[in-house]
């Protein structure tokens, strides 16, 4: 069964996957490799080493960097290279489960982290009002809200299809 290709992509998820998202994921990344102290500071301020980062703090944040970098590039690009529905819905799932877990990860902060908007810091939007608004563009899509109904590619035989009907190949 061939593939249904999305036909005509609402503007918030051009916007959103293939401009928004990994524009604000690259600026995470930035921020995990390049200014770790402040990522630190805002991430959980009392925790944060001073005036040296570990290696071992460093070389995780590095690689979290890194992970933003790989998130920010698989969506933007695979989104890019294809309209099939199948591929959009695969690397969204996945993403889904990464903004799960992103969320999880802040839950030691308290539970207030998840809705206490009016003393969220940068991090803070980042890490989980953003996620929220990903998440649930991401739900959306999965949903099929705004998509219409895919267009299936029409399997009807041509009329003389029983002369076109290939024939076994007998074993000898």
């Amino acid at each position: 069964m061939a593939a249904s290709p999305i036909e005509s992509l609402p503007l918030w998820y051009k916007l959103f996957f293939l401009w928004v998202e990994p524009f604000s994921t690259l600026v995470g990344a930035y921020f995990a490799v390049f200014d770790q102290h402040q990522y630190l500071d805002l991430t959980h301020g009392p925790s944060s080493p001073a005036p040296l980062i570990p290696m071992g703090t460093s070389i995780a944040l590095t690689q979290l960097g890194n992970l933003y970098l790989l998130f920010a590039l698989s969506e933007a690009l695979i989104l890019r290279s294809t309209n099939e529905v199948k591929v959009w819905r695969a690397l969204l799932v996945g993403m889904l489960v990464a903004d799960i877990g992103h969320l999880w990860s802040v839950a030691p902060l308290a539970p207030q982290v998840y809705y206490d908007f009016p003393n969220f810091n940068a991090i803070d939007w980042g890490n989980v009002a953003f996620v929220y608004v990903g998440a649930s563009t991401r739900i959306a899509f999965l949903a099929g809200v705004g998509l219409g109904k895919p267009k299936a590619k029409s399997r009807a035989r041509p009329k003389n299809s029983a002369s076109k009907t290939p024939r076994s190949v007998k074993s000898k």
